[in-house]
């Protein structure tokens, strides 16, 4: 068989382009730029230009899911950027995550750890490691009186879910802290922030405690600890996760198209993706008729690669398979960056916000129309 050696224009590729520090005079320049050039770099542009579209389209709600520890690697006010200019329209969190970030809400800081301390003398003095930084046990204790005091106000007999929790969190932090925080702008911009796995999380174990502490008296010292645990069972939160499934539904159900931005991955990548599965599961079992809210748009920036196996590695053409997203061949855009989010996605929100300050997102030096 004689080959016969094409040009790739001849089969329509697209060329790649050198990138040329000459003609790049801004973030989004750059992220343009490296779209057309290979491997991560590639992979990078072509979330920036994904990402770009989703946040421009104004029939697309957003959705922003955030799992690792990106409040205690201080990418907190990158989340509040995004929730006050109005870039993500909900938000599915880690609780941990969340009152890391109100840590920072209330004033406390985190601290860079030296490699001196062993982890031993951390525990003793009250300091807990993250890799390579330290969140303070006493910053927690801040949290716990925020949330103490924010449950206090509710009705003691409301049914309680992570959506109203933060909410009300949120309150509290825009009346009393004049420093940013996640909560805070979620609340004045009327974003619901969900938590699914709410009781892994320091708020749980707060939340838990407090409605001990509030319900009944604490057992004898001298009882057991069976006896003492046993006891405090009577007192629980009347917390129903249900509702912020159903509430969850209802806001993808409202929008004519969805986009995803995913940091990192686990429960909340899961659940914030489940609700098509969850209606088609809802018709074919009840008799419905209702349309399954599949996402258009998708960003991934997690560094876990596929064949792990694990969700957090997922790609989003193997999420077409459970009816998550829409196919590319029917417009569905996605845009995976395997990379440590701590690296990229601030370059990716410097570049959006040269745009959101033109008027046109991702397109810099544009005056408002």
């Amino acid at each position: 068989m004689t080959r016969s050696f094409h040009d790739g224009a001849d089969d329509g590729l697209e060329a790649l382009e050198a990138i040329d520090p000459a003609r790049i005079h801004s973030f989004s320049d750059l992220l343009t730029a490296m779209k057309k050039t290979a491997f991560g770099g590639r992979r990078l542009g072509e979330a920036f230009d994904v990402l770009n579209t989703m946040i421009a389209d104004p029939d697309c709600l957003v959705v922003l899911t955030l799992s690792g520890a990106m409040t205690i690697a201080k990418m907190g006010k990158i989340i509040c950027t995004m929730i006050d200019e109005r870039m993500v329209q909900a938000v599915v969190s880690t609780g941990a995550l969340i009152a890391h970030g109100m840590s920072e809400a209330v004033g406390q800081t985190h601290y860079k750890h030296h490699p001196s301390m062993d982890d031993t003398e951390l525990f003793e003095k009250g300091y807990n490691r993250v890799y390579d930084t330290l969140e303070m046990e006493l910053n927690l204790n801040h949290v716990e009186h925020v949330t103490a005091e924010t449950l206090n106000r509710l009705d003691p007999d409301q049914e309680m879910s992570s959506e109203i929790l933060t909410r009300e969190l949120g309150r509290t932090l825009a009346e009393q802290f004049p420093g940013p925080g996640i909560l805070k702008s979620a609340f004045l911009q009327g974003i619901p922030v969900y938590i699914p796995a709410f009781t892994d999380s320091e708020l749980g174990l707060d939340t838990s405690i407090w409605s001990m502490k509030k319900q009944g008296s604490v057992p004898s010292r001298s009882a057991s600890n069976q006896a003492t645990w046993e006891a405090l069972q009577h007192h629980r939160p009347a917390f129903n996760p249900f509702l912020d499934l159903n509430s969850y539904t209802r806001t993808l159900l409202g929008a004519k198209r969805l986009g995803i931005l995913t940091i990192g991955g686990g429960v909340p990548r899961n659940w914030a993706q489940q609700i098509p599965p969850y209606i088609e599961i809802l018709n074919l079992r009840l008799g419905t008729d209702i349309q399954p809210p599949r996402f258009h748009y998708g960003v991934r920036i997690c560094p876990e690669p596929d064949y792990w196996g694990g969700l957090s590695g997922c790609t989003y053409q193997e999420g077409i398979s459970w009816g998550k997203f829409v196919p590319r061949e029917q417009g569905g855009r996605f845009a995976e960056v395997l990379s440590d989010a701590t690296v990229v996605w601030p370059l990716l929100i410097m570049a959006l916000l040269e745009g959101t300050a033109s008027g046109t997102p991702g397109q810099p030096g544009q005056s408002h129309a």
